[in-house]
């Protein structure tokens, strides 16, 4: 059974703790404290979030307990953060965890075995332990996904179990987490920020810096905003562009049907722009936006596999008859 790389995580009670989860999973991000060696050349493909169970106990009662795994797709590797994103990093403001990567939520599974009769190799059970005693930092650990993947529901290829289909997994959200001191509910949907200046400046700063792109390279850019962001043209061409921008990793971005639609549709050429990693300034007025990282997709048409559908408009059956 082909073996792929985890990072496993122990999440604690804490009401911080917990609201730094609610505020990973929405923002599709997660952070460690410092880097350590062995994340330096790692290209982890999945990772593990566990909490419920304590970790200071020996390995043998460790093995006989239950977690509630939060099992998520690693994308684009460890990187360096320079924004502050975590609400205990914004009210500190100061980085708390620069050591970073992107997490794209596949199943939430309860009440999960951590001894053999789980879906987890013991190796991999007791780096959870181990991360819990050394302040939640991620231990690399090399074991199959197949088990976690068929617990959770998903296909797989048993060749290929890295390929995960989006489409096909259950994902979850922030409002799946369970803890005992239950954190202030504040936020709704992947990667939605409560406060509307600061998304307002993330928006803006990401859409000049997409602008300054373009027009460096001799487009003509119009600010539409709908049904694109931007409308690009140089001679006889024409590009339409969308943009996203974010404090966290560049993991995935929020999408309406109509931009899906528009990106698909063979009349148009489409970009994706996308900015990460956005500082924000939150003392001035109006709030400043600053640096980030660019991830840009040229002639971007998303396939259904990297779509997972979050809300659905039903039709209520007639009731006149």
């Amino acid at each position: 059974m082909k073996s792929s790389t985890f990072v496993m995580v122990h999440v604690g009670q804490s009401t911080e703790s917990q609201r730094n989860l609610e505020h990973g999973i929405e923002t599709l991000s997660w952070g460690f404290p410092e880097a350590k060696p062995e994340y330096k050349d790692a290209h982890p493909q999945f990772a593990v979030l566990a909490t419920g169970a304590s970790p200071r106990v020996q390995l043998e009662n460790w093995l006989q307990d239950t977690a509630t795994l939060y099992l998520f797709q690693v994308r684009g590797g460890f990187y360096t953060g320079a924004a502050w994103h975590w609400p205990d990093e914004e009210a500190e403001r100061r980085l708390k965890y620069p050591q970073r990567f992107g997490i794209e939520p596949l199943a939430k599974l309860d009440n999960v075995p951590l001894g053999p009769s789980g879906p987890l190799t013991e190796a991999g059970s007791d780096a959870i332990r181990r991360s819990g005693t050394d302040r939640g930092m991620g231990k690399l650990v090399q074991m199959p996904a197949q088990h976690l993947l068929e617990l959770a529901g998903i296909p797989i290829d048993p060749e290929q179990p890295e390929d995960v289909p989006l489409d096909k997994s259950p994902g979850f959200t922030a409002e799946q987490v369970e803890a005992k001191k239950k954190p202030q509910r504040r936020r709704r949907g992947a990667g939605y920020i409560s406060d509307p200046k600061k998304r307002k400046a993330i928006e803006l700063h990401a859409e000049d810096l997409a602008v300054a792109h373009y027009e460096d390279q001799g487009w003509t850019v119009e600010k539409l905003g709908k049904p694109y962001d931007l409308r690009c043209t140089r001679g006889t061409k024409e590009r339409h562009v969308e943009v996203k921008g974010t404090t966290g990793a560049p993991t995935s971005v929020e999408l309406t049907i109509n931009e899906v639609l528009h990106a698909r549709d063979k009349d148009n050429t489409v970009d994706l722009y996308v900015v990460s990693d956005i500082k924000v300034d939150t003392l001035t007025d109006p709030y400043t936006a600053s640096e980030g990282t660019v991830s840009h997709y040229t002639d971007w048409e998303p396939a259904e596999e990297d779509l997972r559908p979050r809300k659905y408009e039903y039709r209520l059956p007639d009731a006149t008859g």
